[in-house]
């Protein structure tokens, strides 16, 4: 039998199509040229992402090392190193603002990281899909709705004239200034939060919840585990990397206490305990006009969340093995 001489590479071509593979191509603007529908679609991402996001970044590494001059710019301003930094960490108020930072970041992590997940959980194990749906729109809601929202209804419940106040009175009690007490001022803050923020974890939790085999369930249920040994043996290292996840990303925001809602939240009296590294940024920008000191504080707090990120990836990658990469 007399066999064909068939080339190499004419070999390859035939066998990549039967396979059902296609041959890689290998120039970039080969590829541009074959898709350029896609990278034309692309073209809008990109200007707002460089234009709104990137080059503000930009604008804030310059200006954290300037002293901002509104006449000359930010590129025609002086350089002045660390010089900003220098008078953030010097200021009198900077001790005082960081402790509260941080002990309010860790609130949030200690109070808030943990109802999403129970929550997910009995949600998920409820047998009705149509109450499931119900209760998991309710819990979501609360997450669209802004801060001033959430402030209105918090005055409502905890003002002098309001609900608690009101039902204490005609119980006999007197009337307390929750809004006014240093006391409660975090219990509020950190509870409001996590009322309105534990619809978003949920629903990321229930997401990596149904991803877990159902058969894994009725085999632990057929071996006569109980509902805290299927969650404790099933449930939980099924979706272990899903929580170090969003654990080492909360940690990232150890030093950003949620200024957008301690500004409308906090007032003279609760200055003490509620005074953060965000509200006091706005002050110095908006009311000293210190730009650059502001924006040093800011880029501050960027890398140092950044460093905590890669710090908690790393430990948890040597202890258990799951990291957020």
């Amino acid at each position: 039998m007399t066999q064909l001489f068939i080339p190499a590479d004419r070999r390859a071509s035939d066998g990549q199509q039967r396979s059902g593979k296609h041959p890689p191509i290998p120039n970039l603007w080969l590829r541009m040229r074959k898709y350029w529908i896609l990278y034309l679609l692309m073209i809008p991402v990109i200007v707002y992402y460089a234009i709104f996001r990137y080059y503000p970044l930009v604008l804030q590494t310059v200006l954290s090392f300037k002293n901002y001059m509104l006449l000359k710019g930010v590129w025609g301003s002086e350089w002045v190193g660390f010089g900003n930094f220098r008078d953030a960490v010097t200021h009198p108020d900077f001790n005082h603002i960081l402790v509260n930072t941080i002990s309010i970041s860790l609130l949030r992590i200690v109070f808030g990281f943990w109802p999403p997940l129970i929550l997910a959980i009995l949600l998920f194990d409820l047998t009705s899909s149509k109450l499931r749906r119900i209760s998991q729109t309710l819990v979501y809601i609360p997450h669209f709705f802004s801060w001033v929202i959430v402030y209105g209804m918090v005055y409502a419940l905890f003002a002098n004239s309001g609900l608690l106040n009101g039902i204490a009175v005609a119980m006999g009690g007197s009337v307390q200034n929750f809004l006014l007490s240093s006391d409660w001022f975090r219990p509020i803050l950190i509870g409001s939060a996590i009322w309105k923020e534990i619809g978003w974890g949920t629903i990321i939790y229930l997401a990596a919840l149904m991803t877990i085999d159902p058969s894994l369930y009725e085999a632990a249920k057929i071996d006569g585990a109980g509902p805290l040994t299927r969650i404790f043996r099933i449930t939980l290292p099924a979706i272990s990397n899903i929580i170090v996840f969003l654990f080492t990303l909360s940690l990232g925001g150890i030093l950003s206490a949620g200024g957008e809602q301690i500004l409308l939240f906090y007032n003279p009296a609760t200055y003490n305990v509620g005074d953060v590294i965000d509200t006091w940024i706005y002050r110095q920008g908006f009311n000293d006009l210190q730009y650059s000191l502001s924006t040093a504080v800011s880029f501050f707090q960027s890398m140092a969340g950044l460093l905590l990120v890669l710090a908690a990836h790393n430990v948890s990658k040597r202890i258990t093995g799951i990291g957020i990469w």
